[in-house]
């Protein structure tokens, strides 16, 4: 390793015109002023969420432990099978109708970081209230020293409108800052990108930025030059690695709203996303991975549909929508196309997962120093299911986990003992979460 005797701070930024501001990837120089151990333990969590359950059949490794065999839909993840384990016997009964008639969908995706029951549909006009999630416990204790406390995204446009006692609210964000406030998710890339490296200024500066094929860091050019004079060849590289990373995604964004230019005006807030919900797909997992790789936040959550999703994916041969594919009344041929959504989902979450394993970060990798939880509150979609919860751990949180297994836990244990053993592992400790019991006992995720 280049050791240089100036020592940059981790919160060092590349600074241009208005607000625009650059963070940096975990870098050499940054060793000497944080200490090896704290540089290589910056921990970041992630929460994916998918919907309308899975078929469990496909899912569900049949070898406990180490060596566990990938079905058909987890075949994507082989490539990082060894950095996540397979979590089954979780369960949310707090999603369970207790009386107050359907609604299943939504109090999957409301308890789904909560351990809470959402509503209460046989007394109208109530109040809608949830609980705080546990991405934002976390958040409260990570976000003290990043930018963004917190980020949340979506790929599916939120729902609006003939929305029954407050399901808006529960299928378009797993992220909840109290019992009363939901954090909005974002679906467009380029307000995602304005609020990691800074917002583009009025519609006419960000039309002109278009025309121009202008980008952000043209404007930290020099500053970059100044700071790349002092580090080492190791350190150069991989500035100039990630400054390309950021230019590259950056141009993707613009390359979409360009192709639908003629036939939209640009607003203050840009409505255009990629055509391809593949290439939408990847260009915010992308920018969740630059946003851990800056550290401008440690705290993101990503709902890849949302609860009751009539998405279709015309593009893997299902023309028909999500949501009622999954009631498939156990016809093969239905059976046979939420599988092939459910493998679609994970093709990407491995996308993402790959890209996180390929940046060094301190003395591992961005995954290994990470926790991803990928899951849903709903296991059997055809039968709305809350029990046997798909539920996916990628990443290592800087040696707290262990990874590579299937850990098969006996049924119905609350899935809210895990978000608690996630939350002692970052230092954030409560007596109690949602129908939480206690922590995992015995724990077989940690060291």
């Amino acid at each position: 390793m280049f050791i240089t005797r100036r020592s940059l701070s981790r919160r060092t930024f590349l600074r241009g015109m208005g607000s625009a501001a650059i963070g940096l990837p975990m870098l050499d120089a940054m060793t000497p002023a944080l200490g090896a151990q704290s540089a290589a333990r910056t921990p970041r969590l992630g929460f994916v969420y998918i919907p309308n359950g899975v078929i469990l059949e496909q899912w569900k490794p049949q070898i406990v432990g180490a060596g566990y065999d990938r079905p058909p839909i987890l075949a994507p993840l082989s490539p990082v099978a060894d950095k996540m384990n397979v979590l089954t016997g979780l369960a949310h009964r707090e999603a369970d109708s207790k009386g107050d008639g359907t609604g299943d969908h939504p109090r999957a995706s409301a308890v789904w970081l909560t351990g809470v029951h959402a509503y209460d549909r046989t007394q109208p006009g109530v109040e809608v209230r949830l609980a705080k999630t546990a991405d934002q416990y976390a958040a409260d204790r990570l976000g003290r020293e990043t930018r963004l406390p917190s980020l949340e995204m979506t790929l599916e446009m939120p729902r609006a409108g003939a929305c029954d006692s407050g399901d808006c609210f529960y299928v378009n964000t797993v992220s909840w800052r109290n019992e009363t406030t939901p954090n909005l998710t974002e679906v467009h890339p380029r307000i995602v990108f304005e609020r990691l490296f800074g917002d583009g200024g009025t519609a006419e500066e960000r039309q002109a930025r278009l025309a121009s094929r202008g980008s952000i860091l043209d404007s930290v050019v020099a500053e970059t030059g100044r700071l790349s004079s002092t580090l080492g060849p190791g350190d150069r590289n991989k500035l100039t690695e990630y400054l390309d990373s950021v230019r590259e995604i950056e141009q993707r964004i613009a390359n979409a709203e360009s192709s639908n230019a003629q036939s939209v005006e640009l607003p203050d807030r840009p409505t255009d996303i990629p055509d391809s919900w593949d290439e939408h797909a990847r260009m915010m997992f992308d920018l969740q991975v630059l946003a851990y790789q800056a550290d401008v936040t440690r705290v993101a959550s990503m709902v890849v549909g949302r609860e009751l999703s009539s998405l279709t994916y015309p593009q893997i041969g299902v023309p028909e929508g999500h949501h009622s594919i999954s009631h498939h009344r156990g016809e093969a041929d239905l059976i046979a196309k939420k599988a092939r959504i459910d493998t679609y989902h994970m093709e990407l979450f491995s996308y993402f997962l790959q890209k996180m394993e390929s940046i060094p970060d301190g003395d591992g990798t961005l995954l290994d120093n990470s926790l991803i939880l990928c899951g849903g509150g709903m296991g059997d979609g055809n039968l709305h299911g809350h029990t046997d919860l798909p539920c996916l751990m990628a990443g290592r949180l800087g040696g707290r986990f262990r990874t590579g297994r299937h850990v098969a836990y006996p049924a119905d244990t609350p899935m809210s003992n895990l978000l608690l053993t996630i939350l002692d592992a970052v230092d954030v400790r409560l007596d109690r979460l949602g129908d939480s019991t206690g922590r995992l006992q015995p724990d077989p995720l940690s060291v």
